[in-house]
């Protein structure tokens, strides 16, 4: 016990306090070649009609936006890189005064000289144009340092030139008095435009040169050798007497605000109340060349460094570093005290204490530098008043009440074993849980401040696996993160949440609770997760708006989170289950890569950064701002500018290949979204990119539109254009009349070839026709073969001889009555299969009693088959079966039998079988002479031949010898109904 009193003791007496009073400092951003400016030696600035910011340059002239600075040089037109001085006319002309003397303008998208506008080729002085005035009528006035003043009405230049050696026209001053007279004033004389000359007038108006002269509500206001003057009506008075010091130094131009004076010189710009009773300096040892105020209420400051914006006091930020009094810049952590002062955790064992109400810092050195190298984090206990403090190798506690309270305790493992703190948290009881290396260590009795690692209970109080985050709710339930993921400790019940949740798994950086009790994670690269009653309700990412995915740390002020990154800070809200984001465009490019920690006050965000620290109001800046301007600054048709005067354009079939560039004016806040579409009503298309290019546009009008928002505002009014792309000859209504007429006049060409072509077919077809008819004929006569008619008349005359009359009679009847159906048939090209029996009967029984027994037949038709509404081709089966009879039955001695069965196959098709049981095809084929053939089975093959090509099914006839004797002849015939 004496040991550890001796220890403290030691470490209060190395305790050391220092009190002193720190100032503040305001933020000023800045613009370089860093950030696109083409140099950083700058010599003029000019906000023009549409917001946008212009600087004239040595290497040439920019144009800022807010967010981009887009360059022009004597590759875009201008006579000079080096440009001094620039100037805006009523007709929107930005125009150029060049080192070299000569003049050039800047309008729609186009830079103009005197190579590319014939008008301005006699607009040369030999000099430099120092002022520029355009009067009541619209003509432009010129004052140049070498003793000339010029006047041009846009066509023809006028030139005067003083002849007096003491009272030159060299610098001078122009402006437009009340009266609507032209004055010229120099440091040395003044004079006035009468009668188509310069004559001196009675003014005494002696700035000491032209850059310390200023016109504004009806006066002249001036630098003399006293101070500022005004002239009114021709009487001049002072205003503001100035220091000696200061108008003896190499003055820049002036800027007169409503209350006070902006003085530019080559050690800084001095901000001077009308009344002397305040002056500011900002930029210290830089060359400031000129201030301007923007329409936003920004003061830009035009340097030799570059340009700087001051904005509108409500916008400014606040720094406090070693300028301020900070010994080391770098500072990790930030919390705030009951009496309202600001404790600042710095490197080498500091910690600051700001005073916010009496603008005093105290400063705590702690002893062991090397232990507590980092102060990384601050928690303030409510419980007992102390402030806790951590680095990577210790953590302590001290009096809230510091420094009239020193009483430090610092945390000790009693076996003496070095311990690592990744991070800390307190409950609202007495229990302080570390996040160490070896894994999350609970210390139920933090007034102690020690622990042993020797009597650890695991699940208990101690939960083993490299931590990184620990973090208490307002139910005391105990949230950690480490190598496994997020878990829960709640009355010894472990909720592994990572289990359910794969997310869960990822490191967490930093964890608060919300007012409506979810608990929002930071996570190191998939941005914020909100947790709430065991479930994900959101994922907060840079595809929803937050500025980065890698998330440091978190605070909840009311109802809102705020999150820091390396890219910037958003503050979150989300009502009614919709999370709504705001950022800090205007202040991110100063914390980026450089944000440690944070606290949100009421009215004021203060932020813990490696050069000191930072704070702004931000309850203004988080309203929903003013939509952003937005213009078309140039359209390329086929690599050619258009005229932007313009908001119609029509355009050849050849030219539909267009390049949009477009720009939003918006100098606080630099996240801008576009979108753009080219119908009206159509769905609008979102993007980043400030051009749009537009190919193979299809003829037709269109109405481009294109808006822009920041994150903090509503879109824009739409800017629209007009594009009428005409079509191509071969698309318009002539072309198209002509077309239809010659394609009609092709149809019907078409057609009557077509219809030729079918009556070419059709006759033959007839043709065919005629000559089935004539085969059909020719068939008949070969079915009545000479053989045939002489063996049938032999039979009725051996009946008459014998005097068997009723034989002869029968006979000669059924000859008759087959030359009859012969006549009839042969008017037919098809019959029903009912005539085609009674005829193969009627002819089958004369062959009959023509050869008696020796020559038997069947006919057998399918019972399922009807005859009447069956029909086939006529006279097509008689030359078969006359062929089995004469050819295969006929040469046998005995005689034989001929077969014939007509079935129905798959309800389309006709089989006729004609089987005899000859001699044989092949044997009766082989017995006749070389070269014979059967006229009658000719004529009928080729009559099927003619048939299949006219019928869409074919028939087909199958001859084969049945074995060694006999033939089988098969005709399958397509049905017709």
């Amino acid at each position: 016990m004496k040991n550890n009193l001796l220890k403290i003791a030691l470490i209060c007496l190395l305790v050391i306090c220092q009190k002193q009073i720190y100032a503040q400092t305001v933020y000023l951003p800045q613009y370089t070649t860093k950030d696109g400016l083409p140099s950083n030696n700058c010599f003029f600035t000019l906000q023009d009609q549409k917001g946008f910011i212009w600087i004239a340059t040595d290497a040439g002239v920019s144009r800022f936006n807010g967010s981009i600075f887009e360059n022009f040089s004597v590759d875009d037109g201008l006579p000079d890189n080096q440009i001094l001085q620039l100037r805006e006319d009523s007709k929107g002309r930005i125009w150029f005064m060049a080192l070299n003397g000569q003049l050039s303008y800047f309008f729609n998208g186009k830079i103009h000289n005197e190579q590319t506008d014939q008008n301005l080729k006699d607009l040369s002085f030999n000099g430099v144009v120092v002022s520029f005035l355009e009067d009541n009528k619209g003509n432009l006035w010129f004052g140049t340092n070498n003793n000339v003043i010029g006047v041009w009405n846009g066509h023809k230049t006028s030139k005067f030139i003083s002849t007096n050696a003491k009272h030159k026209y060299q610098n001078a001053f122009l402006f437009e008095d009340k009266h609507q007279n032209i004055r010229a004033i120099t440091s040395t004389s003044n004079y006035i435009f009468k009668h188509g000359s310069f004559v001196p007038s009675t003014t005494k108006i002696y700035p000491t040169s032209y850059k310390t002269i200023h016109q504004k509500n009806g006066s002249i206001f001036f630098l003399n050798k006293t101070g500022l003057n005004e002239a009114r009506d021709g009487t001049i008075t002072q205003t503001t007497p100035l220091s000696q010091q200061l108008l003896n130094s190499d003055l820049g131009y002036i800027l007169l605000g409503e209350k006070k004076i902006w003085v530019c010189t080559s050690n800084g710009v001095k901000g001077i109340s009308l009344n002397g009773s305040e002056e500011k300096t900002f930029l210290k040892g830089v060359i400031v060349n000129q201030a301007t105020r923007d329409d936003q209420g920004n003061l830009w400051f035009t340097t030799s460094n570059g340009i700087y914006k001051l904005p509108k006091p409500k916008d400014q930020l606040h720094t406090f570093g070693i300028a301020d009094g900070l010994n080391n810049p770098v500072t990790k952590s930030i919390i705030k005290d009951k009496k309202n002062r600001l404790w600042l955790g710095s490197n080498n064992g500091i910690i600051n204490i700001l005073d916010l109400k009496t603008k005093k810092k105290n400063q705590i050195r702690l002893p062991d530098t090397s232990k507590y190298n980092s102060i990384k984090q601050l928690v303030l206990d409510k419980k007992s008043n102390r402030i806790f403090f951590a680095s990577d190798y210790g953590l302590g506690a001290v009096s809230s009440s510091y420094p009239s309270n020193s009483n430090f305790k610092f945390l000790r493992e009693v076996n003496n074993l070095m311990f690592v703190v990744k991070n800390f948290t307190i409950d609202s009881t007495s229990k302080l849980t570390l996040s160490m290396s070896s894994g999350v260590v609970i210390i139920n009795d933090r007034e102690e401040l020690q622990f042993s690692s020797f009597k650890y209970k695991e699940d208990q109080d101690f939960f083993k696996d490299r931590s990184y985050c620990v973090f208490y709710d307002k139910q005391q339930n105990l949230w950690f993160s480490n190598i496994n993921g997020l878990s829960e400790f709640n009355y010894n019940k472990l909720n592994k949440h990572y289990e359910k949740y794969p997310l869960l798994a990822k490191r967490i950086n930093d964890m608060r609770q919300m007012t409506d009790g979810s608990i929002a994670m930071a996570t190191d690269g998939y941005g914020i997760i909100i947790f709430k009653n065991g479930k994900i309700n959101h994922i907060i990412n840079r595809q929803k708006g937050l500025a980065n995915n890698i998330v440091n740390k978190l605070f909840v002020r009311n109802n809102y989170l705020w999150a820091i990154s390396t890219t910037g800070i958003n503050r979150i809200s989300i009502n009614n289950n919709k999370v709504n984001i705001s950022a800090f465009d205007d202040v991110n490019g100063l914390l980026s890569d450089d944000l440690n920690d944070l606290y949100i006050d009421k009215d004021t965000a203060y932020f813990a950064t490696n050069n000191g620290l930072i704070y702004f109001a931000y309850n203004h800046s988080l309203q929903n701002t003013v939509a952003p301007k937005i213009y078309i600054t140039s359209i390329l048709n086929n690599k050619k500018l258009l005229d932007l005067t313009r908001n119609s354009f029509i355009l050849k079939p050849n030219e539909q290949n267009l390049i949009i560039n477009f720009s939003a004016v918006d100098f606080k806040n630099r996240n801008i979204t576009y979108r753009y579409r080219l119908k009206e009503k159509a769905p609008w298309i979102e993007t980043r990119n400030r051009r749009i290019e537009l190919s193979s546009l299809e003829p037709g009008t269109y109405i481009f539109e294109i808006s822009a928002k920041s994150q903090n505002s509503n879109w824009s009014k739409a800017t629209k254009i007009k594009l009428t792309l005409e079509r191509k000859f071969y698309q318009s209504w002539w072309f198209i009349c002509a077309m239809a007429m010659l394609s009609g006049y092709l149809i019907y060409v078409i057609g009557v070839s077509i219809t030729k072509q079918q009556k070419n077919k059709e006759q033959e077809q007839l043709l065919l026709k005629n000559k089935i008819l004539m085969l059909e004929q020719q068939a008949l006569q070969a079915m009545m073969n000479p053989h045939f008619v002489f063996n049938v008349m032999n039979s009725i005359q051996h009946y008459i001889n014998t005097k068997n009359t009723a034989s002869a009679n029968k006979v000669l009847t059924g000859f008759a009555r087959l030359i009859r159906k012969n006549l009839e048939i042969c008017t037919q090209s098809y019959i029903s299969l009912e005539e085609e029996v009674n005829y193969l009967n009627l002819y089958l029984s004369l062959e009959k009693n023509r050869f008696g027994e020796k020559f038997q037949y069947e006919i057998n038709v399918d019972g399922e088959i009807d005859k009447v509404d069956t029909f086939i081709p006529s006279m097509l089966l008689q030359p078969y079966i006359e062929n089995a009879i004469w050819h295969g039955i006929m040469p046998k001695e005995e005689g034989g039998t001929v077969v014939i069965n007509i079935n129905e196959v798959n309800d389309d098709t006709l089989l006729i079988s004609i089987a005899d049981d000859g001699i044989g095809i092949d044997n009766s084929l082989a017995a006749k002479k070389e070269g014979h053939q059967s006229k009658g089975m000719a004529l009928t093959n080729e009559r099927i031949n003619l048939l299949n090509k006219i019928e869409a099914k074919a028939i087909q006839v199958n001859i084969k010898q049945n074995g060694k004797t006999g033939t089988i002849v098969s005709i399958s015939i397509p049905l017709r109904n």
